[in-house]
């Protein structure tokens, strides 16, 4: 009970750290700066040795950790999750003025929130803001995070609308924009964001050349229930999954095989750039690992044969409201244990081998484990695990914690969960190579 309440704690740190995909990024670099992980630099000659604690970040918002292993050939065990969750992206230009100088920003959405969920909360803005550097191919990148509340969309009252409670389209131009200030006159408006940043940043406006920022909810993660038996927070789809393969990495131990966290970003729009899983960048890191350990060609289609992957994405927990929406014999629950995604079209990497593999790796653990099958006449998605095994030949399988609400802007998970999850990425890092 003790650790389960330790990692909860941590992990409501972590999300309150972690408003959007760039802290994410950050919050896990930290963690593994503490924990005597040596940063590399893609541009730059690597020399890893046996033992070695290693990362690598890609474009502020994806993180590749690794802990060598001694034999190049013994294949690697791989958690892998994403940083980025639906949210609101503010666009450029973004300052718009209505009567009375009430102040709007103009956003676009990222990837698929559930929009209604995001009405009259305390918002904040978070991200990366790009500066003048050394020169025009190497702007400088600093991250900005506004804990106070800075804005509210605010939902028209149900005297205008008074069929709203019998379902209300939303026009994403029209009613999702924030307000964030009233203002005297127009020119104050036009600047309103930018001089917010540089005052953040202590810089000149004229320094601030762009940005990726985005909304999110301020509102702290925290447990409900009766017996504290549920944590809700932003973004546990899919930063409950990253908190835990971190947990797992720095409180594993296996001398032989390789074990690597790759935490990617841009899930939530398909994976298709370079810091996401459509890319080649997980590939590239593995060969360039095997390669600096002594190995070759050779060595490095022997280590991804010996290969098992986790793709650690959450799954639906059964909704007691909403039965008729989830398959007859399949119903993951919250605080049930970890949930085997399966999907007979291939939405994800799972088949019989490979959830028979992490069923063990359960036991071995001592926690249970649930399944996640689509009621037939309801479309799924897809995650990481599938689109990584079409840049590499691994075994492998699709997993999370069931969960509440996905993509809302509060999700609900099992408290309980989570340390059963961390339970299962220890015992999988800490087995035998994958070689049948």
């Amino acid at each position: 009970m003790e650790t389960t309440q330790t990692y909860i704690r941590d992990l409501m740190e972590f999300l309150d750290s972690s408003p959007v995909n760039f802290l994410a990024a950050a919050t896990v670099a930290a963690r593994l700066d503490d924990a005597g992980f040596t940063r590399l630099e893609q541009s730059a000659k690597w020399s890893l040795e046996p033992g070695g604690k290693y990362y690598v970040v890609k474009n502020s918002s994806a993180v590749f950790a690794f802990v060598a292993g001694n034999d190049p050939t013994a294949g690697f065990h791989i958690v892998s999750a994403h940083s980025d969750s639906p949210c609101f992206r503010i666009k450029p230009n973004a300052g718009m003025v209505a009567d009375g100088g009430i102040v709007k920003l103009n956003v676009e959405v990222y990837g698929g929130p559930i929009m209604y969920t995001w009405f009259d909360r305390p918002l904040s803005i978070a991200g990366r803001v790009m500066l003048r550097g050394a020169s025009p191919m190497s702007p400088e990148t600093r991250l900005v995070h506004f804990r106070r509340p800075l804005l509210t969309i605010p939902h028209l009252a149900i005297h205008f609308n008074r069929a709203v409670n019998e379902g209300n389209p939303l026009s994403r131009q029209k009613d999702m924009l924030p307000v964030i200030a009233m203002v005297k006159e127009m020119a104050e408006a036009d600047g309103l964001l930018v001089g917010m940043l540089a005052e953040y940043l202590s810089c000149e406006i004229g320094d601030i050349i762009d940005f990726d920022l985005s909304l999110y909810d301020t509102t702290p993660a925290c447990l409900v229930g009766a017996y504290d038996e549920f944590i809700t927070s932003g973004r546990l789809d899919d930063l409950s999954m990253v908190h835990a393969a971190m947990t797992a990495l720095l409180e594993s131990e296996n001398k032989s095989l390789t074990r690597v966290m790759a935490i990617f970003d841009n899930e939530e729009t398909g994976s298709g750039t370079k810091q996401g899983a459509a890319s080649p960048v997980l590939k590239d890191l593995l060969r360039r690992i095997t390669v600096s350990l002594g190995g070759g060609e050779e060595e490095y289609f022997r280590a991804v044969a010996n290969s098992f992957m986790v793709s650690a994405d959450n799954a639906h927990a059964f909704h007691p409201n909403y039965g008729e929406k989830y398959d007859p014999t399949n119903h993951p629950v919250p605080n049930g244990g970890p949930v085997i995604k399966i999907n007979a079209n291939c939405k994800y990497m799972t088949d019989a081998d490979s959830a028979a593999v992490f069923r063990l790796i359960c036991e071995q653990a001592g926690v249970p484990c649930q399944y996640f099958v689509n009621h037939s006449d309801v479309a799924g998605g897809s995650t990481l695990g599938n689109i990584l095994t079409s840049q590499i030949d691994l075994r492998g399988v699709d997993m999370g914690a069931a969960i509440w609400a996905m993509h809302s802007v509060r999700e609900t998970a099992g408290a309980a969960d989570h340390a059963m999850i961390i339970a299962a990425f220890k015992e999988f890092y800490s087995s035998g190579s994958g070689l049948r």
